[in-house]
């Protein structure tokens, strides 16, 4: 073979095997290749340019990479063709399904045998998906609830979102420092200072101050975003505004402060329990009351040894409170101390967490209570010492009547004048009795005798007593009483000089009233805790002065006849059984009188009488 032959075959084998790596390149490389003419005709494109953009022969660059009518008023295209030089730009099209797709072109010119640009190949990467999470990427940055900034080294703002633009302003290239804090130096405790130091995320809580001067407190996560050449470049910092939680912080701090100081400083006692009835607190007025020692502990059946045993039954659902008048206490001592109680159910959530006990120490009260009434009933007394003389000089004038028309009818032998004179002075010497009865039993202070007593068998005890002498003036003394009312501690000579004193007073009051048919009728009944005694006449009845007067010293309806002391020593009975005395009356139509005794004080004067009764026995 010739040498020349030789030669023709060796260039034409390396042309064709040339063009075959050439083809395969084209068709395999990752990338959409086309190359077009200076018309913007494509002429050649591999397999991933028509998987992307579809069928292009025929076609214009333009009509298939944007899906336009004529060329791109920007064509980079056309640069290359000009300047013969590589260029490179960011492209959005839309791919052969009508999505929209983002894509990085690279142009590159093809040279002819004479140098000049024949065509420009065009090379491009599909960036849609990075696009898209960048998208979503800035999207996450700006409208993130928080405040994200980006910062350098120095302190620098790299970058800040929208929230922390709204608060601090635009605050790109500032100092972190100066931003947030109105300062000129770095903080203390600065967050990103330690991330910087040890490449770790740190978390602090933080006080700032807006752009508009409005303090701010966050919470602050720093943590490395990227790195340089050696350690940390940029820290990213994350803040949560809690402004609102620190504000609801103080309120509760102070709500606290508050709460302790007036359960401290209160003159109340206070012992909260919890729902095992142990105790959770302890004020210092409840500690003195119950006698405890300093820094002493107590626990909940030490409680349940001090107050009563209401205190621990469950309160009604509807009623979450109860309240216990005059009770005693047994402190750690051994004192019995007068208390006024009050039981709250404490609740978190409808649900029971507990009690609260409120001890009212009564020492005080009691002391004044028996103060007052010694002082009534002395002043009365005082009162009544001063009219009791004018009584006396009355009586003693009548006397002296008496005992005239007794000695004239003595020296003449007058029977009928000695008769006579007889009945002044034993009607005189009645009155006088009565007189110094009545002040000696209202000036004498004393407690109740109690004992166990039938309410209902007193009061038919009383009407079968004074039935007769009320018929005798022509009225009905009647009753009506109460079903299964029981027996409470009474001082049974005490209740029965009081409505005594009631029932003469109704049945002088109906005599009084003669138009009517007179009635006097006696009531018993249990009403809300109270023993009730209730006396009701159809008589005279009373004007409102009068009803002002009817307690008062030596007042009385009854002229001559009364001493004025009646009503004045059964107030001062029910009073020493710890009860109170009403009166409705009316001119013309009548009056009521209406005794009212607490139960349940009742049973504490009962216990105090039995312990002064053990006190003496022992």
């Amino acid at each position: 073979m010739s040498p020349e032959k030789r030669t023709h075959i060796k260039r034409t084998f390396g042309k064709r095997f040339t063009d075959s790596i050439n083809q395969q390149l084209f068709e395999n490389v990752p990338s959409s290749i086309a190359v077009i003419d200076r018309d913007y005709n494509i002429i050649a494109a591999n397999s991933n340019f028509e998987e992307h953009f579809g069928k292009w022969e025929g076609r214009l660059c333009y009509n298939i990479y944007k899906k336009a009518d004529k060329p791109c008023y920007y064509c980079q295209a056309e640069l290359v063709f000009k300047d013969g030089k590589v260029h490179t730009s960011d492209e959005t099209g839309v791919d052969q399904h009508g999505r929209i797709c983002h894509y990085m072109l690279h142009l590159a010119p093809i040279f002819d045998e004479d140098g000049k640009v024949k065509y420009v190949m065009e090379m491009s990467i599909d960036i849609t998906k990075p696009m898209r999470l960048q998208r979503n990427y800035n999207m996450l940055f700006e409208r993130v609830p928080c405040f994200i900034s980006i910062i350098d080294k120095d302190y620098r703002i790299v970058r800040a979102n929208e929230k922390s633009r709204q608060n601090f302003g635009e605050v790109r290239g500032d100092l972190c420092y100066q931003v947030y804090k109105h300062r000129n130096t770095p903080c203390d405790d600065c967050p990103a200072a330690l991330t910087f130091k040890d490449n770790a995320e740190h978390t602090v809580r933080q006080t700032g101050i807006r752009h508009d001067g409005k303090i701010l407190h966050y919470v602050v996560t720093s943590a490395p975003l990227s790195r340089g050449e050696d350690d940390v470049a940029h820290v990213i910092e994350i803040a949560t505004d809690i402004t609102e939680i620190k504000e609801l912080e103080d309120e509760l701090v102070l709500t606290r402060d508050l709460s302790e100081s007036l359960i401290k400083n209160s003159s109340t006692g206070i012992i909260a329990l919890d729902v095992n009835g142990e105790p959770r607190i302890v004020n210092p007025t409840a500690r003195v009351l119950i006698g405890l020692e300093v820094d002493q502990l107590i626990d909940g059946q030490q409680i349940k040894k001090i107050v009563p045993e209401e205190t621990f039954t469950s309160t009604d659902k509807d009623n979450p409170t109860s309240e216990l008048f005059d009770l005693q206490i047994n402190s750690l001592k051994g004192e019995g101390i007068p208390v006024h109680l009050y039981i709250v159910e404490l609740e978190s959530q409808q649900k029971s967490i507990g009690k609260a006990i409120f001890l009212t120490d009564m020492r005080l009260v009691k002391t004044l209570e028996k103060e007052k009434l010694d002082a009534e009933r002395l002043a009365a007394v005082g009162q009544t010492v001063a009219g009791l003389a004018h009584t006396i000089k009355n009586l003693l004038m009548g006397l002296e009547g008496g005992m005239y028309m007794v000695d004239s009818g003595l020296r003449r032998g007058d029977a009928t004048r000695i008769t006579e004179g007889w009945g002044v002075l034993q009607r005189n010497f009645n009155k006088t009795t009565d007189v110094v009865k009545d002040f000696l039993a209202f000036s004498k202070g004393k407690l109740p005798q109690l004992q166990m007593v039938d309410p209902n068998q007193l009061i038919e005890d009383i009407i079968s007593l004074y039935k007769d002498t009320a018929k005798g003036q022509n009225v009905a003394l009647e009753c009506e009483l109460g079903k299964n009312i029981g027996k409470y501690p009474l001082d049974p000579k005490g209740m029965e000089a009081c409505i005594t004193n009631l029932v003469s007073n109704s049945i002088d009051a109906v005599v009084l009233n003669k138009e009517k048919d007179g009635r006097v009728v006696i009531y018993t009944s249990k009403e809300q805790g109270n023993l009730i005694f209730k006396v009701t006449d159809n008589g005279a009845g009373m004007d409102w002065k009068i009803k002002q007067k009817v307690f008062t010293t030596f007042f009385t309806t009854k002229g001559g006849k009364g001493t004025g002391l009646g009503l004045l020593t059964t107030r001062k009975i029910v009073q020493e059984h710890g009860g109170t005395i009403e009166l409705e009356s009316n001119e013309s139509i009548g009056s009521t009188f209406r005794i009212i005794l607490p139960i349940k004080r009742l049973k504490e004067l009962m216990k105090q009488s039995k312990k002064q009764s053990d006190d003496s026995v022992s």
